[in-house]
């Protein structure tokens, strides 16, 4: 194995970990900048108020992104395989 070959797994990898935490990571930042707006807007500034918001819209959005991130993940990992079956 050479190094552009460990170089385009490890790219790839990157890859994938962005793939699967993105649409996470998106779902919390945007319902955070809805809060802090309303929060802006109404002078309401207490701080447990974005705890149960986040938890629910982070955990919606893994229910419909779920489905996309286990074929990711199954199809590297399969990628993966088959490139450790051809080395050995």
């Amino acid at each position: 194995m050479n190094e552009a070959a460990v170089l385009e797994i490890g790219r790839s990898a990157i890859w994938v970990v962005l793939q699967l935490a993105g649409p996470i990571m998106i779902a919390g930042l945007l319902i955070g900048l809805l809060i802090a707006l309303f929060q802006a807007l109404t002078t309401i500034q207490e701080i447990t108020l974005t705890f149960v918001p986040k938890i629910l819209v982070i955990f919606v959005a893994l229910i419909i992104f779920l489905p996309f991130m286990m074929t990711t993940l199954i199809e590297f990992s399969q990628r993966l395989f088959g490139v450790i079956i051809s080395i050995g």
